[in-house]
């Protein structure tokens, strides 16, 4: 991108509450069900049917605006969006416009270099959700299924703060871990559960005002979203270094092009005529509940990263990965409690290696993970006492993980125990040395790297289980 420019983004970020029944019915949520099953009088729009508000997603909402520092509105109206489209059966969404529930608020966006930035948010807001559109479902036509039709969602509209792609990124990754930590959104992209359009224009470096702006739909993971905005965003450059004119207009990301196209002109505020939702009373929230919500949240991202610094003397880094889900970061805190004789930066070490791995491999969520808390810390207990040496516990934390058995249990059964005898080792590093002569004397001459190799034969004919502080100690002695 050329430094003559600077992008300006902002995002609208759709994320669907994890309530069991609708927004303004008791028709199901759940994902998958057969195509329009869980639907009634009142999502389809027949005529006569009055909404009821879902209390739950009153309140999912509302913690969501607290954790990021929003002002709650004592009181908001519902309006109703009025487009025409065949998933929207009543003719119009309700939504919230002149008057939502809070606004304000900052979402705080860390970036790969460690900085970080802080993006203003001007309001959320909730919302039904439409039907889905499927287009590919049949050979004649398109496929509508209602079954999402009044789903509750918020909407979190960001400030156009973001200047690239990255910190777009960022944004989208800090705001879907927050949602997860409170429990109100599943963040799954590919089921529709959070989905963002981002609303981009391009400026001269320098400029106050903005540019026209497009908006870009259809971006169904995050690396989408930082893929489409650069593309959006050189696309407009071009544009404008060509002397042409950016387009006010709504454009769909291409995964398979990976290149936008257009879907329809950019409509404004006005086309949908918004007007307050008559079947509906005003939404009045007393501050003493607000209040009861607040002192109930749990301790957030940001909070917990640096918590785990401090507390536990671990590098940032290891905070930000260790915090990247609650409970990962659960897990930790349980395992570093228990293993108390136990350097945390060790545990945190082993969570971010061994265990990370495992999950990666098996593709599975840390509480599905077969070694608890509790019988990590137990085989850090046998690290500590020295009934095992590091590298066998590596052994043992496999077979952990494929059986499910305790560390004691398979050091018992599988005679892992490490060797400390003094007399039992010495006798295997004097017979090393002596049947290595050539390497002995290189030793002694001064090439300290040759030492690696005589540690390296003491633990294969002790099948790794020698103390490895006693090898070396009884090594260089024999070595002179």
């Amino acid at each position: 991108m050329s430094h003559q420019w600077e992008p300006v983004i902002g995002l609208e970020v759709h994320a669907q509450l994890k309530t069991g029944t609708k927004t303004f019915c008791r028709c199901s949520t759940q994902f998958g069900d057969e195509p329009n099953s869980n639907v009634c009088p009142v999502c389809l729009g027949l005529p006569g049917a009055l909404p009821v508000l879902n209390r739950e997603a009153v309140t999912m909402a509302v913690k969501t605006a607290l954790a990021f520092g929003c002002k709650v509105h004592r009181q908001s109206i519902f309006a109703r969006k009025n487009y025409f489209y065949p998933d929207l059966p009543k003719g119009y969404q309700i939504s919230q416009y002149e008057q939502p529930f809070s606004s304000d608020g900052t979402v705080e966006a860390r970036l790969e270099d460690g900085t970080s930035r802080s993006i203003r948010l001007n309001r959320i807001h909730l919302e039904e959700d439409a039907g889905k559109s499927i287009h590919t479902a049949t050979e004649s036509g398109t496929a509508v299924d209602l079954n999402r039709c009044g789903t509750p969602l918020i909407e979190i509209v960001s400030e156009p703060d973001i200047r690239s792609a990255e910190e777009a990124y960022a944004y989208l990754s800090r705001l879907r871990q927050t949602l997860l930590y409170l429990g109100v959104c599943d963040g799954n992209m590919e089921e529709g559960s959070l989905r963002c359009d981002a609303n981009i224009s391009v400026r001269k470096a320098g400029a106050s005002g903005f540019g026209t702006r497009t908006e870009v739909k259809n971006m169904n993971s995050f690396r989408g979203v930082e893929r489409a905005i650069n593309y959006e965003v050189e696309r407009q450059i071009s544009v404008l270094e060509s002397g042409g004119e950016v387009v006010q207009e709504t454009l769909l990301w291409d995964v398979d092009k990976q290149a936008v196209r257009p879907m329809r002109s950019k409509e404004e505020a006005n086309d949908y005529r918004y007007f307050p939702d008559p079947d509906l009373l005003p939404l009045v929230v007393e501050d003493d509940w607000v209040a009861g919500l607040e002192k109930s949240l749990p301790e957030l991202p940001q909070a917990r990263e640096k918590r785990f610094t401090n507390q536990y003397g671990l590098p940032e880094y290891d905070s930000g990965v260790l915090t990247v889900t609650r409970e990962l970061a659960d897990y930790f805190e349980e395992t570093a409690r228990l293993a108390a004789g136990t350097d945390p930066k060790k545990v945190s070490n082993w969570i971010m290696g061994e265990v990370l791995a495992v999950l990666r491999d098996r593709n599975v969520e840390i509480d599905r993970f077969e070694v608890t808390p509790a019988q990590l810390a137990g085989m850090f207990g046998l690290i500590e006492e020295g009934t095992i040496s590091g590298k066998i516990a590596k052994t043992v934390f496999e077979e952990m993980a494929a059986s499910g058995k305790s560390a004691a249990e398979i050091v018992e059964t599988g005679g892992l125990v490490q060797i400390s005898d003094e007399s039992a080792i010495r006798e295997v590093v004097e017979r090393v040395v002596a049947g290595n002569p050539e390497q002995a004397a290189e030793y002694k001459a001064g090439k300290q790297k040759v030492f690696g190799f005589f540690m390296g034969q003491v633990m294969k004919e002790t099948r790794g289980k020698a103390n490895p502080k006693i090898v070396n100690e009884l090594l260089r002695k024999a070595l002179g």
